[in-house]
């Protein structure tokens, strides 16, 4: 069942090591597949250095699993807590990475104190309140950031990111985390401020809309 996407998802999860975003066997990914609703994700407790697609667990939008022989992430909840109810979202990830979770663990938004932070998160990266693990706590704290920002801190726990695709999830995974070193540093240099929020709608709106695009595109010619 879902081969490909147990493929994707498994290749997704070796990425969070790969970047350095999780230790032993924190963290997970799921991913929902668009036909069948059906969700994959990590299974619980296990190292990344011995997962293989076949271990990828799938479950139903109400958390029955309807294929593999683990249990599912301990965060299997909060994941279909957000596929419920935003149609859109393909992949969501949890990571502990260290300069993010240092601002969740403090209970801080990340500002926007740079352009590398409006490119890719259009303002601040919020941080919700703390919630339990194991439950749709942690889902109802993603949803209510879900529209400003698709990284979220959760309160003394880590990070949170979601994307349309498996990609730009990791993708916010991994800013979510260089963006936090970066400030995290600049904090010992000195004190930051936000951007102004003209910049920072400039700013978003290049990377979103211009960044990475031909040079037909922008008006730009020979």
């Amino acid at each position: 069942m879902l081969e490909e996407l147990k493929k994707d998802v498994c290749e997704g999860n070796l990425d969070l090591p790969r970047h350095g975003l999780v230790t032993w066997t924190s963290g997970n990914l799921s991913a929902r597949d668009p036909g069948t609703g059906l969700v994959i994700i990590k299974p619980s407790g296990m190292l990344y250095d011995d997962m293989t697609p076949d271990d990828m667990v799938v479950v139903d939008l109400d958390g029955k699993v309807v294929e593999g022989d683990r249990g599912p992430s301990s965060d299997t909840a909060s994941h279909l807590y957000v596929y419920r109810r935003h149609d859109d979202i393909r992949s969501i990830i949890h990571t502990h990475s260290t300069f993010a979770t240092a601002w969740a663990a403090t209970g801080q938004d990340i500002p926007c104190a740079m352009t590398a932070v409006a490119d890719e998160f259009g303002g601040r990266v919020p941080c919700g309140d703390y919630a339990q693990i194991g439950t749709e706590q942690i889902g109802e704290q993603i949803v209510r950031f879900i529209d400003e920002s698709p990284a979220v801190l959760l309160k003394k726990h880590g990070v949170f990111t979601v994307g349309t695709s498996i990609e730009k999830a990791v993708k916010a995974a991994v800013m979510v985390e260089d963006v936090a070193r970066t400030l995290t540093f600049a904090k010992l240099i000195g004190k930051i401020s936000p951007l102004p929020q003209s910049e920072i709608d400039s700013n978003h709106d290049r990377y979103t809309n211009r960044y990475g695009t031909p040079a037909a595109s922008q008006g730009v010619t020979a």
